[in-house]
């Protein structure tokens, strides 16, 4: 087996760049000499996020203020990727460092599914947990199914390292619960009438943060928003409805009363410009402020660092991820590439746009070698560290090949099967139902508008070859 002959190489490897970053292995410190302070992560989830929604990426009509300083002041990434085009398998990327494929998660896991991310293997949280980190998750997990709705098992994040677990599904948000009561968090009972959950959930941010300031902590903020249906509060949808270019759709026939805190109001489905996805991303935008303002009021702001990113596309349903194509569901770079952020005053050399690939499988080795984290003993991540390119102490391999696969499991709508390889400049697809091949060259042709599977035939063979090597390695 390669990986099992290339682990030793590639794990000292690893302890020395963790010495080159100023940490030792916890085994190599002295005895009375202070290890150097490890600093803080947040990792900040939105859902069903396009990469064109912010305004540091080009959007005009949603406003985020706090992300868009955050950009200024740290690294942003022009083609950052998510795991996979949709919710399950891209969070299983993040939270393992492996391929999704690996673990059999090639789809969202439905409600009354038997299919979970298995807990024996060392997770993200369970690696910084064991060196001496605080660990919480905010939110949504989706990583198992729900015994309330028939599944047989339901696996929990606290089997895998989080030692604080906040409003995270207890079933199926299914088509969105914004308002308390929340119908996935019946267990919930004090909350005002019509709370809004993302501001809940900032607010539980703050006081994870504050509990936990005077020792290392990793919060991963997992929002349930802007996941379709996209419902915002009332007083910020009319707001953004006020805007020139707000686009409007009838309400559900559900809500023929058009009761602003009830599933499916008026201009739910709007596109493009949707007034509730502005309105929802407003309040996870405010949500970032917050927590830098409370990170420099506690004096740990330049010892913590902050990651914002999505787990997939934009639903079409909602929004246009122009000028990309496709969305949610599809391999595309609509449905794969995410806007995302790395911010660490005084550390991550900031100011800086990177135009390195990376995909969120990345996250585990980039934040172990960040925080003098080891690698769990016999564990090899799939994913490469991207410190160096955060640092600004060196080049990362930006032909590094990166990998997806997509198999919808018992749907009739919303894709097709399919994987994909991105390497450098260029991108094969392959859609599995039909056998078709699409080739594109991503730097003059980021909207994939031309086919390139004709006249570039030699290298579409390469990349197909690499492809199907990569697709038998991960399903063993």
């Amino acid at each position: 087996n390669n990986r099992k002959t290339k682990q030793p190489m590639k794990r000292e490897l690893f302890y020395l760049s963790l010495a080159a970053a100023g940490f030792t292995h916890p085994s190599a410190v002295s005895a009375g000499e202070k290890p150097k302070q490890r600093p803080n992560v947040i990792i900040i989830f939105a859902d069903d996020l396009g990469w064109a929604e912010l305004g540091c990426y080009g959007n005009t009509f949603n406003e985020t203020p706090a992300l868009d300083s955050l950009a200024r002041c740290g690294v942003r990434f022009t083609d950052a990727y998510a795991s996979a085009p949709i919710s399950s398998p891209s969070r299983a990327g993040l939270i393992s460092g492996r391929y999704p494929l690996r673990d059999g998660i090639t789809d969202y896991i439905k409600p009354s599914s038997p299919i979970h991310l298995d807990p024996s293997r060392a997770s993200l949280p369970e690696a910084l947990r064991r060196n001496g980190y605080r660990t919480g998750i905010i939110g949504k997990w989706h990583l198992s199914g729900y015994k309330a709705n028939g599944a047989p098992v339901e696996r929990h994040p606290d089997e895998y390292g989080f030692e604080e677990v906040i409003l995270s599904a207890e079933e199926s948000i299914g088509n969105g619960s914004y308002f308390y009561p929340w119908h996935h968090l019946k267990s919930v009972t004090e909350a005002e009438e019509h709370e809004f959950i993302v501001e809940r959930m900032n607010r539980e941010a703050l006081g994870f943060i504050e509990r936990n300031s005077d020792r290392p902590f990793f919060l991963y903020l997992s929002h349930y928003a802007v996941h379709t249906m996209v419902h915002g509060q009332p007083e910020l949808v009319d707001y953004f409805r006020s805007k020139p270019g707000c686009s409007h759709s009838a309400p559900s026939k559900n809500n023929p009363e058009n009761d602003p805190y009830k599933k499916w109001p008026a201009d739910y489905l709007a596109k493009p410009h949707n007034p509730h996805l502005a309105a929802q991303l407003k309040v996870i935008d405010d949500g970032v402020g917050m927590i830098v303002e409370k990170l420099e009021e506690l004096g740990i702001a330049d010892n913590t660092i902050v990651i914002f990113t999505s787990d997939n596309g934009g639903s079409p349903q909602v929004t246009d991820n122009g000028p990309l194509r496709g969305g949610k569901g599809t391999l595309y770079e609509g449905g794969t590439r995410e806007p995302m952020i790395v911010w660490q005053p005084g550390r991550i050399c900031g100011g800086r746009v990177s135009e390195l690939p990376t995909n969120n499988y990345d996250f585990y080795p980039t934040l172990c070698q960040l925080t003098g984290t080891p690698l769990p003993e016999g564990f090899e991540p799939d994913g490469a560290s991207i410190a160096d390119e955060l640092l600004g102490t060196g080049k990362c391999d930006a032909e590094r090949p990166l990998y997806w696969y997509f198999k919808i499991q018992g749907r009739k709508n919303g894709g097709r099967w399919c994987s994909s390889v991105r390497a450098g400049d260029w991108k094969l697809i392959e859609f599995h139902d039909t056998g078709e091949k699409e080739l594109y060259n991503l730097r003059e042709d980021p909207g994939e508008t031309r086919n390139r599977i004709g006249d570039a035939p030699e290298r579409a063979k390469r990349l197909a070859e690499q492809l199907a090597g990569w697709r038998r390695e991960a399903e063993k």
